[in-house]
């Protein structure tokens, strides 16, 4: 990437688009994951094209003449949301996927870095998870939907790189938290739907209760080291196999101790418990992030306190601007 570069991040006002910017505007200039003098980046809305749309994906393209993309954008939601909505999920996600990829084909774009997810695996695989085992199996029933169209763009870059030649190539972050999240009851993931409930409990002196057990196990990325992860494999990564980017498999941590986390981060004092009766998902799924630490030849991931502490206070002091319909 000498040559002056446009990069256009699809879903930048989102969780992780705002982790990559973070790192843009904070990093030292010109170090491994700052911007570069001949970068220009562009964090775009959804509110700016409707991805669903090939049309308006390609006026967006004609507007910014992107040289380079990194696809965030995405319909999301946490278990309950995708187990009501399977549907929904695979055809909007893979709506947004064809009209991205296509259209950066048609523009020539230089390169694309789409956005996976971990719900990619097969449910039943043996652990820990790496690149090779994505196609081994269907994913976990409760969300097929966003699974299968998530999966299916490792086989669009694939088979546009075969035909056509495209640099088109994806990341597969484990699950991301962060200041600038979704915390919307309805469609959060566990980390911040549980740090808006705690809120919500402690503002209105009415019990915090967890949906399900609290045993099971997830690995949490902060979404400022996930930025400096995501400029790494825009620069510096060229194959069109995938990435996983994760902590380490020995950095599980149970549902439970992220809600006793958020509780100290909080100082929420009032009852705190768990309900077993709704459902608790897939009960783990530990990734290895091997070959992520081989190729970059290391990396320094941020404590889980210190990130989590970091998330809660962003979201506390931007509550009433933060992504949520439940202000009540």
């Amino acid at each position: 990437m000498s040559e002056p570069s446009v990069i256009l991040v699809t879903g930048g006002s989102g969780l992780v688009g705002q982790g990559i910017k973070w790192c843009i505007d904070n990093e030292p200039e010109g170090s491994r994951f700052g911007k570069k003098a001949n970068e220009t980046w562009i964090f775009a809305r959804s509110s700016e094209a409707d991805l669903r749309d090939a049309e308006q994906t390609k006026k967006l393209f004609e507007k910014y003449k992107p040289t380079h993309v990194i696809h965030l954008a995405a319909l999301v939601g946490g278990v309950f949301a995708n187990m009501a909505g399977n549907a929904t999920f695979m055809r909007d996600n893979m709506l947004m996927n064809d009209n991205l990829l296509h259209t950066s084909y048609l523009q020539q774009v230089k390169k694309v870095v789409s956005c996976l997810s971990t719900c990619v695996f097969p449910d039943k695989v043996d652990y820990p998870l790496t690149e090779a085992k994505i196609h081994l199996g269907p994913p976990h029933p409760s969300n097929f939907g966003y699974s299968h169209a998530k999966r299916t763009v490792d086989i669009q870059n694939r088979a546009y790189r075969e035909q056509y030649g495209s640099n088109f190539t994806s990341a597969i972050p484990t699950n991301v938290f962060g200041p600038a999240d979704n915390y919307d009851l309805h469609r959060a993931h566990v980390l911040p739907a549980l740090m808006h409930k705690c809120y919500l409990a402690k503002k209105n002196n009415t019990p915090f209760v967890v949906f399900g057990s609290g045993k099971p196990l997830r690995q949490f990325i902060y979404s400022r080291d996930l930025g400096k992860l995501f400029i790494w494999m825009l620069r510096e990564y060229d194959d069109v196999e995938p990435v996983i980017l994760s902590v380490g498999e020995n950095e599980e941590v149970t549902i439970k101790e992220v809600a006793d986390a958020i509780v100290k981060a909080m100082d929420f004092k009032g009852e705190y418990r768990f309900d077993p009766s709704k459902a608790d998902g897939q009960y783990r799924k530990p990734a290895s992030n091997e070959k992520l630490l081989k190729l970059m030849g290391g990396f320094e991931f941020t404590p889980f306190e210190q990130a989590l502490k970091e998330s809660v206070d962003w979201f506390l002091e931007n509550y009433e601007i933060a992504r949520t319909s439940d202000k009540a």
